[in-house]
Order: structure tokens, then sequence, then C-alpha cells
């Protein structure tokens, strides 16, 4: 009887690591999908600063903004920045005015190009894409470290609101809300992580011994649910790198100092082979 017990045990733990496994197997692909989207972060094909004034942008050398031949028309049209408001003119004459931030920014759509106003700081920008672009068609998938359950964590919640400041990679920095402190014991060791609130998620910002050689340099990104009953499911595996992995043309914050942890996290997306160099090694 004892020996049958322990061979259900046994099965019933198989099943759940199975499951465990599948359930992380179906997050990459997701996050595949999503970079394989006409709208993923792999079409970024432009990031340009606008200046009080007429901004002209298109494919055409003679603009402001030159956006990739073959993809847009020569003179798409001219961004007039006013204060803090942005006009757009068609050559025609008609124009739209646009709005821009978190909530449903408007969208300016020409071809397989499109385009929306951002802003970073007190800066506003134009961020400018192509479904058609080389990059997301020559993108070959993601690699990942092998799932490993024990860097899945049922962490603390030390609950310790504050606004922290994170810089990103032109330098900027922002304050962020904070929630508090999430614990974790891994090994004998206590570690502690502050995340950012992100939506209906905890954000975290990290870097760790892997970004020497397998991970992506600046760092990697994670998404929790946010804490219930005191505790944070937090798990590694789902790890993923931040934008800038892929292009020039993203605006990625970087992991605060707090957020280093000693040992390699062997969970999660790896290094992209084709991804972007390594710049922000100059705002260390």
């Amino acid at each position: 009887m004892h020996r049958i017990l322990i061979g259900f045990a046994a099965l019933a733990a198989l099943l759940m690591a199975d499951s465990y496994t599948d359930s992380i197997h179906a997050f990459q692909q997701a996050r595949d999908t999503g970079l394989r989207s006409p709208n993923g972060w792999l079409t970024l094909v432009g990031l340009f600063w606008l200046k009080p004034g007429d901004n002209t942008i298109g494919s055409a050398d003679s603009n402001d903004f030159v956006l990739p031949k073959g993809s847009a028309p020569a003179q798409l049209g001219t961004l007039k920045l006013r204060k803090d408001q942005v006009t757009f003119v068609k050559p025609d004459g008609s124009s739209q005015t646009l709005s821009y931030g978190d909530e449903k920014p408007d969208v300016v759509h020409e071809g397989t190009i499109s385009f929306l106003i951002i802003k970073r700081g007190d800066k506003l920008a134009v961020r400018a894409k192509d479904s058609a672009s080389p990059v997301l068609k020559n993108f070959e998938g993601m690699k990942y470290f092998p799932v490993n359950p024990e860097l899945h964590f049922q962490a603390t919640f030390i609950p310790e609101a504050k606004k922290i400041p994170i810089l990103n990679i032109l330098g900027q920095t922002d304050l962020e809300d904070s929630p508090g402190i999430v614990e974790f014991a891994y090994k004998g060791e206590k570690y502690r992580l502050r995340p950012i609130t992100e939506g209906d998620t905890l954000f975290f910002l990290y870097k760790d011994a892997t970004n020497k050689i397998n991970t992506y340099q600046a760092g990697r990104m994670l998404n929790t649910p946010l804490p219930a009953n005191g505790k944070v499911d937090l798990d590694f595996n789902k790890s993923y790198n931040p934008p800038c992995t892929f292009t020039p043309y993203a605006t990625c914050p970087l992991p605060p100092k707090e957020n280093t942890l000693p040992f390699a996290v062997e969970a999660g997306e790896m290094r992209y082979k084709n991804g972007h160099a390594d710049y922000t090694a100059s705002l260390k």
C-alpha cells in the first residue's frame, strides 16, 4: 500500500510539473505571437523628436523625419507643434489634431506605415512603425532557458509605497509609483526587488548575473499579478527582454540599482542573437 501511495504521489507531482511547464510554454507562445504582430515592437522604424513649429515627414531625404523608402510617400505631411498641441497636415491641406498619452492615442496610417505621438519627460516624439519591416520579416523567434520551477516563488509583499526614480536609455528620469517591496528566498538566502505599478500588474525591472553573456545586457522585465493576501506570484520563467533588444527606436526604462540580483536567474527569455547592440553602457 505504501508503495502505491508513493507511486500516486510521484505521478501527481509529474502531472503538476507537466501542467506547469505547459503553462510556461503557452506564455512563450503568446509572447512570440505578440512580437510577430504587424503592430509590435519589431515594426519600429523611427523615433523622431518634435521641434516647435513645422516638422515634415516622408521618405524623401529632404524631410525632417525620413521614413523607409518604398514604404511611405515622399511627402507624407507636416507635423505642426504649437506648445503642447500637435497637428498633422496632409499634402492636400486636410488636418488632424493628434491626441497622445497612454489612453488611446491617435494613430496615423499610410500604407504599411503608421505613427503616433509619444511623450517622454517634457519632450514629444513621433514613433513610426512599418508592418513590412525587414526586422519583423527576418525574426527567428526567441530562445529560452529550460523551464525551472525552482525560480517560481510565492513571494512576500511588504507594503512601502513611494515614488522611485526610473532612468531610461535616453538619460531621462521619471518618478514612478512603487507600492512596496517583494521578498523571496532562494537557496537559503533572502532577496528583495522593488517593482513599480503598470496597469493591474506589478512591473519588475531587474538585472542579474546572466546579463553578461546569456541575457540582454541592460536587464530584463517581468510582470506579475498584484499582491493577494500579502503574496506575489513571482515567476522568473516569465522574464522577457525589453524592446530595446530589438530596435534602437524604443525608449526603455532601466532597472533601478536596488534591483540587481547577485545570482544567475537562468529562467525566461535569453538574449536575441540578432538583437540591437547594447548602447546603454554609457548611462551606467
